[in-house]
């Protein structure tokens, strides 16, 4: 039945659980204006040990509000697999070195997913 599902956290408590270290493990999505920016991005990270893999979606169109006004653009979105321990440095890493004035960096946490990937997360970063 609908709005009984007690499985169903509030935002709030997975918000805690996340800065609580629970999870080890993250995706952290950005975009980036073009195929040059990405790979620098996506290059720096892996070379750094900030991510262990970071996937380069092209032809995302985006919509969003900026200076008042409603713009868009194409961009390739950038899936990066890391760890929870990393974010501080591969945020700052992304500011530092991202092309937007304030880049899209958002992280997720990934609850579950096969052991052996996720190890091979754990191994490929700092």
């Amino acid at each position: 039945m609908y709005g009984q599902n007690t499985n169903i956290q509030p935002k709030l408590a997975i918000k805690t659980r996340f800065m609580s270290n629970d999870v080890n493990y993250i995706l952290v999505i950005t975009t980036c204006p073009g195929s040059i920016s990405s790979k620098k991005v996506a290059q720096e990270l892996v070379t750094e040990k900030l991510a262990a893999c970071v996937n380069i979606v092209p032809g995302v169109q985006s919509f969003f509000s900026w200076v008042g006004k409603v713009d868009s653009a194409n961009e390739h979105m950038l899936v990066i697999k890391s760890t929870l321990n990393n974010y501080a440095a591969l945020e700052k890493r992304i500011k530092k070195i991202h092309p937007y004035e304030l880049p899209e960096i958002i992280a997720v946490p990934i609850e579950t997913g096969l052991a052996g990937y996720l190890d091979w997360i754990s191994k490929n970063t700092k």
